[in-house]
Formats: C-alpha cells, sequence, structure tokens
C-alpha cells in the first residue's frame, strides 16, 4: 500500500498500482502549473465516506511506494484519469480499463 502526502497534514493510502498512475497524472498537471480537485473513498475505519483536496503547484506532495518496482503502466488508464483531471469534477479513481487489448508500458523505478 502506497502514500500520497500534501502539505504535511494530508495522507492518503492508495494501492502502489493506483499511486503510480495517480503520480504520472498529477505530476503532468502540476508542470502546467494547473490547481485541481482529487478526491477519495475514506477507508473504513474512517467512516467510508469521501474526501477531497485542492492540489496546487505550490503546496509540497510526496509519494511513497510500498513495493521497491514501479508498476506497469496503462496508457488508457491515464487517459482515462487525465480526462477526469481536466473536467469540472476533478480526479478520482475509476477502474482500470481492460488491458487484454491495450499496450502498457515497462517502468523500472529510479
Amino acid at each position: 500500500m502506497g502514500k500520497l502526502f500534501y502539505d504535511g497534514s494530508v495522507e492518503i493510502d492508495f494501492e502502489d498500482r493506483v499511486l503510480a498512475h495517480l503520480q504520472i497524472v498529477i505530476t503532468a498537471k502540476l508542470r502546467r502549473n494547473e490547481s485541481f480537485l482529487l478526491s477519495w473513498r475514506d477507508d473504513h475505519s474512517m467512516g467510508d465516506g469521501r474526501s477531497a483536496i485542492w492540489l496546487h503547484p505550490a503546496v509540497g506532495l510526496r509519494y511513497k511506494y510500498f513495493g521497491g518496482r514501479m508498476p506497469r503502466i496503462n496508457p488508457a488508464w491515464i487517459a482515462a484519469l487525465t480526462d477526469l483531471a481536466n473536467s469540472a469534477g476533478g480526479l478520482y479513481v475509476v477502474a482500470e480499463p481492460d488491458t487484454e487489448h491495450v499496450r502498457t508500458l515497462d517502468r523500472e523505478a529510479h
């Protein structure tokens, strides 16, 4: 289970594979100096609700992965998440598109 840390006070758990895809989308938006909304489902221990934060390029952000290798990246999932990040509703995790007919990219951890 990976973690996204934001502004020194927000800590969000995501599976490593999900976090890797979110990192690509979030980094692309922030590099373009774009702010946007990120929302997620809370853990059952926190009431099983939803939370959201406004991501801004000037605020500190860190990713921590449980595993040592970067997961395979699904370009179709990146495209779907990017579309959401560019929408008025903001970025949130959706199911990964079927990868049977999708070319994936292998990336080594840096």
